[in-house]
């Protein structure tokens, strides 16, 4: 059985990279039948907050994104959150001392960073240079006597190959002489992401893991662990890195970009997961799909290689096909029902579709009712001096024309055309003009109909005024 997860450490919102994360992992376990589980992996004390855990498991349901084992589900494999599995980790770590596959290590912070410096000096890749690795038993006791505390080393095997295929890129292969003695668990008692994440995958079957290419040098020390403990290890695939415009890895310099303020903005959840789903990953159909759709047509193999561009116009792109795609009733829940009682109840299905065509964001409904229902209109000296080449004679034969058909838009227009003879921009800019003090937006044919006749003729009366 496919098993996949998503394991985030709660030590701020989910951006969207690990939302990507989150969302292949659980479309790869949707299309196979599979399990999809949610770990949450607050070993750091110090940086972990319960406030963060919560938004994360909100913002992931939020977007569609549903667990069969984790926090509020349970399950088998629990428990699912780090902090509680602190004695299951101390048998492993007690099992590889034991093999002496792992050992105590008193370097200090101050030590290791002087070996980088001078490792770095010589153009080597620093790595930890085993000062620890030969320690006497003697040693260690007297060290421990005098209160040190050491963390705990796994002990790499030397001249080793370490080698699996990736998912996304492919075959890997690592030496292990490259890599170093790496500690495993903290002075202060505290587990290492590497071991207890890799000891979690096992221990909870996880078969398949996709994640982010940063992670793709933890990988090999992570089968190294399992390996010594003889445990079962997944499928590893690293995903490609969402870049901003400056091909520099995403990041707040580019922006706000986690779910939390995606949402704050307005965006739809089916928006942002059309649009997370095609980072990285090619889909036949660019149709808006919903979450059971893009799980069937989800492919490994479609997976790219290369870094995925954020593209904000794409983003916005399926924002705007997901708004036209809402019934009635989850319009107005995502535009807020507040703005419904300022709106007459006859005109409401109508307000609502034109929002829909012509909004991407709930504040873009708000313009339009403020501009429809609301206040005077504001116009610019460009709007008026528009409005001016139209001339007092345009307006005045605008108001008998909708006198006498009303709301009949075509009506309207075809009595100004054969009394004014113009046609086009020069007809329909100033009635846009007068009527919404905007150069753009939705068909006068429903601005027409949501106003009435007598606020078509009083905004009409304005913009004769101002030609004076």
């Amino acid at each position: 059985m496919i098993r996949t997860r998503f394991s985030p450490s709660p030590t701020g919102m989910i951006h969207l990279g690990n939302a990507r994360a989150a969302l292949f992992s659980a479309l790869f376990a949707a299309k196979n039948q599979g399990a999809f589980l949610l770990r949450i992996e607050d070993t750091d004390q110090s940086r972990s907050e319960h406030q963060f855990t919560d938004s994360l498991q909100d913002d992931l349901q939020w977007l569609g994104i549903h667990w069969q084992e984790g926090p509020g589900v349970n399950g088998p494999h629990g428990p699912y959150w780090q902090s509680q599995r602190h004695e299951i980790y101390m048998r492993y770590y007690q099992q590889l001392e034991a093999a002496e596959r792992a050992y105590p290590c008193f370097c200090t912070d101050q030590e290791l960073a002087l070996n980088r410096k001078i490792q770095l000096s010589r153009g080597q890749a620093p790595r930890y240079p085993g000062t620890c690795r030969g320690l006497a038993k003697e040693k260690v006791v007297k060290y421990m006597a005098e209160g040190k505390a050491p963390a705990l080393r796994f002990r790499v095997p030397v001249q080793t190959l370490i080698e699996f295929v990736d998912l996304v890129k492919g075959p890997q292969r690592f030496n292990s002489d490259d890599i170093g003695d790496f500690i495993i668990r903290r002075a202060d008692g505290s587990s290492s992401f590497l071991f207890c994440n890799a000891i979690d995958d096992s221990l909870m079957e996880v078969t398949h893991v996709l994640r982010g290419e940063d992670h793709l040098a933890n990988t090999p020390r992570q089968l190294m662990i399992l390996q010594a403990l003889q445990m079962r290890t997944a499928h590893y695939g690293h995903l490609s890195l969402i870049t901003g415009d400056d091909g520099t890895p995403l990041s707040k310099r580019h922006g706000s970009f986690s779910l939390h303020d995606l949402r704050e903005q307005g965006y739809l959840p089916l928006a942002v997961l059309n649009y997370l789903a095609r980072l990285s990953h090619a889909y036949d159909e660019q149709k808006l799909m919903s979450f059971a759709e893009l799980a069937e047509h989800f492919h490994l193999e479609k997976l790219s290689r290369a870094s995925a561009r954020f593209d904000l116009n794409q983003l916005r792109h399926w924002q705007k096909e997901t708004v036209l795609a809402l019934n009635v009733t989850d319009a107005w829940g995502w535009v807020g029902k507040n703005l419904q009682a300022d709106i007459p109840e006859a005109k409401q299905n109508l307000f609502i579709k034109l929002v829909q065509e012509n909004a991407l964001f709930p504040q873009d409904a708000i313009k339009w009712k403020q501009i429809l229902f609301g206040h005077e209109l504001q116009f610019t000296e460009e709007q008026i001096a528009i409005l001016k080449v139209a001339g007092k004679d345009f307006f005045i034969v605008a108001q008998k024309a909708v006198e006498k058909h009303g709301t009949e838009l075509k009506a309207v227009l075809d009595e100004l055309k054969m009394q004014l003879n113009i046609s086009g921009k020069g007809l329909f800019m100033p009635i846009r003009l007068a009527l919404t003090a905007e150069q753009h937006g939705p068909e006068l044919l429903h601005i027409v109909s949501l106003l009435g006749v007598e606020e078509v003729l009083r905004r009409f009366k304005v913009a004769s005024e101002l030609c004076l």
